[in-house]
């Protein structure tokens, strides 16, 4: 069973440097992938389980169906979409806590696969969502770092007050 990190944990902070990918970045990759399959995740940064390393796994089907990750090495996003959609977000990181916010309906990405190779897709809809969201985590920004500063504050009193 991984041990995810929970927040306000230093890892959810940093940002990972891109870099070739190696056999300590195939490990993590092969980790958090094992991770986001355990529990089900639509998606996990490495960041998730302590590591700072440049790589995201995403399902890159469609909400409702099985999942079907891809380990995405050095993403990088080269387009959004201008247009904006509001949806709920949470993180293995705040158990339990999950909040609406405003992302691109697209996302045009580049990224390294195992083998090293660059790849450039665009994701739509949720699965745009999702990879945005785990590059954001990739990049040391904590999805509630989108939210007001009252938002914020009240996602954060509604986790004060849930029984452990």
């Amino acid at each position: 069973m991984n041990e995810f990190v929970i927040y306000p944990h230093a890892a959810l902070s940093r940002k990972a440097t891109p870099r070739p990918v190696d056999t300590k970045m195939l490990e993590a990759g092969a980790r958090l992938l094992a991770a986001a399959q355990e529990v089900q995740a639509y998606g996990l940064a490495a960041a998730h389980l302590g590591l700072d390393e440049p790589l995201v796994v995403v399902s890159i089907s469609a909400a409702t169906a099985p999942r079907d990750y891809r380990a995405l090495y050095n993403p990088q996003v080269i387009e959004l979409a201008p247009e904006t959609e509001m949806g709920m977000e949470g993180s293995v990181s705040l158990p339990g806590i999950e909040v609406p916010l405003a992302r691109s309906l697209w996302v045009k990405l580049a990224h390294d696969d195992a083998d090293g190779q660059r790849h450039v897709d665009r994701l739509e809809g949720f699965v745009a969502r999702v990879a945005q969201h785990e590059i954001d985590q990739m990049n040391g920004v904590f999805f509630l770092q989108r939210l007001s500063r009252l938002k914020r504050d009240t996602a954060l009193r509604r986790l004060k007050k849930r029984p452990l």
